[in-house]
């Protein structure tokens, strides 16, 4: 199964042209797509509805979106209500079971950009599995507006089993589809997304483990691993985006370590000029 994430800054390429026809383009092929930036009637991308865009393009799958800015647009009417939103998608041929969308701690600002980041979580069945996928997007701030986010992502993984599905328990006698309330929360993850961090921070530690002298990282055996060191690369060695004119690791696949061994391969895509990130392509044998 493929899997690709795609920070797509709202279809505005290299060149300056905003384009979802060229992002779509860049991701043909992937049976769960994991999208951020994707937004609803802002100016800047024409004021278009961008999640009905990109679905137009992949009709034949399912989708769930989620937006962390949501927002009043100025001129809209009761006749004709519509919101401003940001956030992330995902795209699945598959079946999606349930859905749950997460807003991730956030802090005001007065000086630089504050946005309210969020990832949207869906339970899919893949072949013997049921998985839990997610796209995310962490503020581009800083390390102490985004460990907050980080501890919130992490608990929601370690709480998914004892939160359950979003409507479970006895259902008869109320007016609530059949089946709902024997859906599975699976102990699986795959995490998606632009994280804002590199390699070599503490962000990253915190997710996979701290480093060992002995070893490397000490991964826990119910813990996430990175997809892409899993495969046999130096986690140094890629670039997703620029920053500050440098070339900077920030969007990843991190993986439940019991299906550690099922991952296949994962790449960048270095051709990709869609937006100011690239995609990152993960395959993955359930």
């Amino acid at each position: 199964m493929k899997l690709v994430t795609y920070n797509i800054q709202f279809g505005k390429g290299l060149d300056g042209r905003v384009d979802l026809d060229r992002i779509a383009d860049e991701i043909r092929g992937a049976d769960i797509i994991a999208l951020q930036e994707v937004e609803r009637f802002w100016p800047r991308s024409g004021n278009t509805d961008q999640v009905a865009s990109l679905y137009s393009q992949f009709s034949d799958y399912y989708w769930v979106y989620g937006a962390g800015v949501d927002m009043h647009v100025e001129h809209s009417t009761p006749q004709t209500p519509r919101r401003r939103q940001f956030g992330n998608l995902l795209l699945s041929r598959f079946p999606i079971q349930y859905s749950r969308h997460h807003l991730l701690p956030k802090y005001g600002s007065t000086g630089p950009l504050s946005i309210q980041r969020s990832t949207i979580e869906a339970s899919i069945q893949t072949g013997d599995f049921a998985v839990r996928f997610y796209s995310v997007h962490l503020t581009h701030l800083s390390f102490e507006t985004r460990m907050p986010q980080i501890e919130k992502l992490l608990d929601i993984h370690q709480k998914a089993q004892f939160e359950g599905a979003p409507v479970s328990g006895n259902v008869s006698g109320m007016d609530w589809e059949s089946g709902v309330d024997s859906q599975q929360v699976s102990n699986l993850a795959v995490m998606m997304g632009d994280f804002n961090f590199q390699p070599d921070s503490r962000e990253y530690d915190r997710i996979i483990g701290p480093i060992s002298g002995y070893g490397g990282h000490i991964s826990n055996p119910v813990g996430l691993v990175d997809a892409w060191c899993e495969c046999g690369n130096d986690k140094m060695d890629s670039s997703t985006a620029v920053v500050d004119s440098a070339p900077a690791r920030l969007d990843y696949c991190f993986v439940s370590a019991q299906i550690r061994d099922r991952i296949k391969s994962c790449r960048v895509d270095t051709t990709a000029t869609g937006s100011d990130h690239r995609p990152v392509w993960i395959e993955i044998d359930f």
